[in-house]
């Protein structure tokens, strides 16, 4: 397995935590979820946030092609109607990981 850590650095205001929101729950989100080879690789995603707006997203695929997949997939989504590029950021470090271990103690969390 592969991890993707993905950094968006805060201070990041209420409108571009909204804006990223947006853009995953209803353009990215569908997108993987649309592709057939990424509901085989994406094993999980954890997307986690600071009180100043700073994300970190984490995606665990099952192979090192999986992760450049997901990329591919994400990069080549349009923007929607309704979102302003001027709100969404690169982020500020990508990086990849092997997963050399993982457990899971419980069968849901959230």
């Amino acid at each position: 397995m592969y991890a993707q850590v993905t950094y968006f650095d805060g201070p990041r205001s209420p409108e571009v935590v909204a804006a990223a929101e947006h853009a995953g729950r209803d353009r990215l989100q569908p997108a993987i979820e649309a592709d057939p080879t990424m509901g085989e690789e994406l094993a999980s995603l954890l997307v986690l946030r600071r009180d100043d707006g700073g994300e970190l997203v984490i995606a665990i695929t099952r192979t090192e092609a999986g992760i450049a997949r997901a990329r591919e997939v994400i990069m080549g989504t349009e923007l929607l109607p309704d979102e302003d590029p001027a709100l969404l950021s690169e982020p500020s470090r990508v990086e990849i990981f092997q997963v050399v271990e993982s457990r899971n103690y419980a069968s849901t969390w959230v």
